[in-house]
């Protein structure tokens, strides 16, 4: 049940890659993943980021759960700045905080048992004896549409949908708060995808669980998303309710971006309105130093080469990164 706690909440976070020349080892250039972004999410509630490859949204969540070190900016988890935490005080807030990562193929390690995959977090945090870890990992199994007699098999005995569903176990083994949900659904059958999201759903209605749900996938993320944030080049061009994105976008590149979602009726998808952007996504390397979207935008005027647009409040819950949009 979403209420109005924030409980997540990411203020002016950049995350730069360094490069390094491979020959002399000096600093070459910084690649930019990450560039001032900020939202809140709420307790109870699921908050979507979508946008391009490569455009950050994964950056995000590891940066959050601190699996890459933040370069700017401040990630506060109920309360308590987490940001700069050694990685002892940080400990508690990784049983809070849980992951589900885009590759059920390489995100379980191939010489430990399902068993020993879910156990693991419960172990490290010493939340239950031998006897009591079998029994909830048994549990979990279940929860997730496994059975029991599946916790003495390897990974590489499953498929890519039960991979996905052992990954989603081990996330609720410590009993989490937040969930990040790393693209969790693409590399999966599209036969599968719908299992996976609706079977998180529930598991949302039951324990109460938050979620970042990372995806390309736009129709997925309305369909899971309370809110949603629309990223392009290491920045957010706009933030919504997920129902008033679809049907009143404001920003250029949300527009675009939504123009492409097909059409599940062949005639109405000919006579639909596709925005066709001219060239190509820049570099994180040397983004544009203003406006990350004006080389493609059809609206770009002068100011957009000049000035970076503010991510403001333009109406009631509605967040919009450019300069014609008032």
């Amino acid at each position: 049940m979403q209420n109005d706690q924030v409980l997540l909440q990411v203020e002016n976070l950049k995350k730069y890659f360094r490069m390094d020349n491979s020959f002399s080892n000096k600093h070459r250039q910084d690649l930019t993943a990450v560039d001032d972004v900020s939202f809140v999410i709420k307790r109870g509630e699921t908050f979507g980021l979508v946008g391009e490859s490569g455009c950050g949204k994964s950056t995000i969540g590891r940066t959050i759960v601190r699996l890459y070190e933040p370069t700017g900016g401040r990630i506060i988890f109920d309360g308590d700045d987490i940001t700069t935490m050694s990685q002892k005080d940080l400990h508690p807030y990784r049983k809070r905080i849980q992951m589900i990562f885009q590759d059920p193929y390489a995100s379980l390690n191939t010489r430990m048992t399902v068993a020993e995959i879910i156990g693991e977090g419960m172990l490290t945090h010493k939340l239950s004896n031998n006897s009591e870890r079998l029994e909830r990992v048994h549990y979990l199994l279940n929860t997730v549409g496994l059975k029991k007699e599946h916790a003495n098999r390897y990974p590489h005995e499953f498929s890519g949908g039960q991979r996905q569903r052992i990954g989603i176990a081990r996330s609720l083994a410590v009993e989490p708060e937040l969930i990040i949900c790393d693209e969790p659904i693409s590399a999966l059958d599209v036969s599968i995808q719908a299992q996976v999201v609706n079977m998180l759903e529930d598991l949302q209605d039951k324990m109460g669980l938050t979620y970042l749900f990372i995806a390309h996938d736009l129709s997925m993320v309305k369909h899971i998303s309370d809110r949603i944030g629309v990223m392009y080049l290491g920045k957010l061009m706009e933030v919504c309710d997920s129902n008033e994105l679809y049907e009143n976008p404001l920003n250029p590149y949300t527009k675009a971006l939504l123009s492409s979602i097909p059409v599940p009726d062949p005639r109405a998808n000919r006579t639909s309105k596709r925005i066709v952007l001219q060239g190509d996504v820049k570099s994180p390397i040397n983004p544009p130093p203003s406006c990350r979207f004006n080389p493609r935008c059809p609206m770009c005027q002068q100011i957009c080469r000049e000035q970076t647009p503010e991510l403001l409040e333009v109406r009631p819950n509605h967040f919009v990164a450019c300069h014609f949009v008032k």
